[in-house]
């Protein structure tokens, strides 16, 4: 059955044969095959890494379940470079995360959908209100459109 899944990307390392980070992410882009893509936007960093990333979010489809999908996105990830392990948030050639799928919500010990921080992360809310304003959260049932403005609020008050 084939079901829509929501990809966040995130690069803020070169790549020795795609270059610059916004080169690998439209390098994973090709290799994802989606049918809706965000523009490539630049974003500081969260944690101890000082390299700003670069950001974006796809859609695709696909026939995998989720526990599948997130075995492709880990090899797509080894393929460029990724390795696993170390401290959470260093500089990192690619990460691809599922933040969202046509199936809602699921939970196992390896991975949940939703993703449990993109509602506070701008750098997820603007690509993804940029390919599925009108997708809803299973959770929270707000649109990314409402979820951004709700985010951009919280902002504006501190």
């Amino acid at each position: 059955m084939r079901t829509s899944y929501i990809i966040a990307l995130g690069s803020n390392r070169r790549h020795p044969r795609h270059g610059a980070p916004a080169h690998v992410l439209a390098a994973a882009m090709a290799k994802l095959d989606p049918v809706a893509r965000s523009r490539i936007i630049a974003s500081r960093p969260i944690g101890p890494s000082q390299r700003a990333y670069a950001n974006a979010a796809i859609m695709i489809e696909s026939d995998l379940s989720p526990p599948a999908l997130l075995i492709h996105l880990k090899s797509i990830e080894r393929s460029f470079g990724r390795r696993n392990g170390g401290q959470r948030w260093l500089a990192r050639v690619l990460d691809l995360d599922i933040i969202l799928w046509s199936g809602g919500i699921w939970a196992d010990e390896a991975l949940t959908i939703p993703h449990s921080a993109y509602r506070q992360r701008h750098f997820v809310l603007g690509p993804l209100c940029e390919i599925a304003p009108w997708w809803r959260d299973p959770l929270t049932h707000f649109s990314p459109l409402q979820q951004k403005a709700r985010l951009d609020r919280a902002r504006a008050r501190v």
